[in-house]
């Protein structure tokens, strides 16, 4: 197929695709580190990269050389069969988790993380799941049903039964549905940090008291880090800094730096709950995702870590001060910068014009997560570009 310019393709998109996104931005043709290129030549500072998918930006190095060696070896195998790609990887996850007798399930997205994570949650014998008001878990009929957002959930109805929603960070309503079915509570789903409705972290200790409460009714703490995790915000898992061990946490994303993977990882009791045909997935642990996220791994260490916090705190600072913005939260590349006025749609739109690559979660709250390798010349471009984008929208509301 020859190539075509941004226009044509994207006049071609609804043609061959289900409505499901509505038409893309752009039509992008490549990238390098964090910067990509549409089908017309333009570049573009990616904030966004994939949705905190790329890790380690677009075109590194090590991801082609580790991809490009594993798929002349060996790709797709099956679970009836091992690969030293998967059982390294799964081994430093572990490692990563911080309990040396976890074990590990490989899938291929976050929504599926969740669902893994959720069956095994029902297989303690209790019933009940508890899930945040306005949290995300994905889109397969599992995990949305764990999703505290209505307008996602209805049109689908009627979803998995047994799941109730809590106020984020309200620790005594936590109890209060706990206590409501006392005895039956399988499971705790939370984000640190909830993602998809404008970067909102977790109060101060509320992971601490849902760990406690978890402990005291024999509940399984389960954290999704599909979003915050693989040094996003600062720390390979962000539940990290509360000082927490979950029983189980989910990841994807970031893990293969581009490559389709997904990860539940739980502690031995709770990982015994599965048994041969309990769950299962066809491309789950392939060695050339696993190849992936090893190479991820490799690099997203603790000196790497330390460096995506600085160039967070750095990016935090400098958006702060721009015109048009009342606050940015979040932590290390996951950021939320709140708005002074609901423009953040238009910003999106408007940020192409000046060459980056905006996400608006909500009308008021534009999300960065750029590539955790991005530079100091990139970051630079990118916040000058977002002011010049701040200021036009405040000029078209005029």
């Amino acid at each position: 197929m020859t190539a075509i310019g941004n226009q044509d393709a994207l006049n071609k998109w609804t043609d061959v695709f289900m409505n499901t996104y509505g038409a893309p931005q752009l039509h992008l043709v490549k990238g390098n580190g964090a910067t990509v290129t549409d089908a017309d030549g333009n570049d573009y500072v990616d904030m966004l990269a994939g949705i905190a998918v790329n890790s380690l930006g677009h075109g590194h190095p090590a991801l082609i050389d580790a991809v490009s060696t594993q798929v002349s070896q060996l790709g797709h195998i099956s679970n009836f069969f091992g690969s030293d790609a998967a059982l390294n990887a799964a081994a430093r996850l572990r490692e990563k988790f911080g309990d040396p007798e976890a074990k590990v399930f490989f899938c291929n997205s976050g929504g599926e993380a969740n669902e893994a994570a959720f069956k095994l949650s029902r297989l303690t014998g209790r019933t009940t799941v508890l899930a945040a008001e306005n949290g995300f878990h994905g889109r397969t009929m599992g995990a949305l049903s764990l999703t505290g957002q209505p307008g996602k959930r209805e049109p689908f109805a009627p979803l998995v039964p047994g799941v109730e929603y809590y106020a984020y960070g309200d620790i005594g309503h936590v109890r209060e549905l706990v206590d409501k079915h006392v005895g039956d509570v399988a499971a705790i789903f939370m984000e640190p940090i909830q993602g998809e409705v404008g970067v909102i972290p977790a109060p101060e200790g509320f992971l601490n008291d849902v760990r406690a409460l978890c402990d005291e009714h024999g509940i399984l703490m389960v954290v999704d880090e599909v979003q915050t995790g693989v040094g996003r915000t600062g720390d390979f898992f962000a539940f990290t800094q509360s000082g927490v061990q979950p029983d189980i946490v989910t990841m994807a994303k970031g893990l293969a730096g581009g490559m389709p993977i997904g990860a539940v990882v739980a502690n031995a009791k709770t990982a015994e709950l599965f048994t041969p045909g309990a769950h299962g997935t066809t491309f789950g642990g392939n060695p050339i995702a696993c190849a992936a996220a090893n190479a991820v791994l490799d690099i997203v260490d603790d000196a790497f870590c330390v460096a995506v916090k600085e160039k967070g705190e750095g990016l935090a600072g400098a958006v702060d001060k721009l015109a048009g913005v009342d606050q940015v939260r979040g932590r290390g590349l996951m950021l939320g910068v709140v708005l002074s006025s609901p423009v953040a749609k238009d910003a999106v739109r408007v940020g192409l014009k000046h060459g980056v690559i905006l996400n608006a979660p909500t009308d008021n709250v534009l999300r960065l997560t750029p590539p955790l390798t991005i530079t100091d010349e990139e970051l630079g471009r990118a916040v000058a570009a977002l002011e010049a984008t701040l200021n036009e929208c405040v000029e078209e509301t005029r």
